[in-house]
């Protein structure tokens, strides 16, 4: 994969399935699913979403991450086929490549409509924001092909939304609507479809308003104490908020509050 550059609004380059806009302007980048109607994740396209997940964290011209999709489907999941072509060490990486948006370091959002299937609905789970439309419909149906889900999907949903209903939707097989899917805590909000890009663009636009190294420090600790005990989590959360109290962004932040102005964050 070749170096990717950072002209705004410019289409980086074609990979297997999908594409890469940077808009520079707005501090933005868009991972882009488009193998219309069902968009279709292919095996090499795994890897490949992990190289320019890793590529973007090391951008500074982006500072959000926005995973959507072209058409009515975000993806209906993975090439069926390709899971019995690819070899066992292949198949061993899949959850690892998956897991690229909760590694990386700045926020990255994934707007979902129509189909969210299998590893559709797991790369979404390992974003830190799923914004849903009304047509969004997330299943895990491994179960349908004599399999389970192998990206970290139930792992991760059972996490959100308990047991009992992650055997519902995994072992069933089951559909959960956009709506429902808001209401259990899987998905950040859920909106007409009409109102997915517009309501993308707001969340975008709120979360680089903020301190970059801020938005980082918070999504390394929750991310790092999901599994901790409350006490360790709070030590960890006190250290992490003693580090920015030395902060230029800190500073900056105190001073804007007090002078009742909107805050300028460098990121240091």
């Amino acid at each position: 994969m070749s170096q990717l550059s950072h002209p705004a609004q410019t289409l980086l380059e074609k990979l297997d399935g999908f594409a890469v806009i940077i808009d520079a302007a707005r501090q933005r980048a868009d991972i882009v699913l488009e193998r219309p109607p069902f968009n279709i994740i292919s095996m090499a396209q795994r890897d490949q979403l992990r190289l320019v997940f890793e590529s973007l964290d090391e951008n500074p011209a982006v500072r959000v991450i926005v995973l959507r999709s072209i058409g009515e489907h975000f993806s209906s999941g993975g090439d069926i086929r390709g899971f019995l072509e690819a070899t066992p060490e292949h198949v061993s990486k899949l959850a690892w490549n998956i897991a690229a948006p909760a590694r990386c370091s700045k926020p990255v959002i994934a707007a979902n409509r129509g189909f969210c299937f299998g590893v559709g609905f797991e790369i979404s789970l390992a974003c830190d924001f799923r914004i849903v439309s009304e047509t969004s419909q997330y299943a895990l149906p491994e179960q349908k092909l004599g399999q389970i889900p192998g990206s970290g999907g139930s792992a991760r949903l059972q996490k959100m939304v308990g047991i009992t209903r992650t055997k519902d939707v995994v072992m069933r097989s089951r559909r959960v609507p956009g709506q429902q899917a808001y209401d259990w805590g899987i998905a950040t909000m859920c909106v007409p479809d009409a109102e997915l890009e517009k309501a993308t663009d707001a969340l975008v636009d709120e979360l680089r308003a903020f301190s970059p190294i801020a938005q980082r420090t918070a999504k390394k600790l929750l991310n790092d104490t999901e599994d901790s005990t409350l006490g360790i989590a709070i030590e960890l959360e006190g250290h992490c908020y003693s580090r920015l109290r030395g902060s230029d962004d800190f500073r900056e932040g105190v001073e804007a509050f007090h002078q009742k102005r909107k805050p300028d964050f460098k990121g240091s």
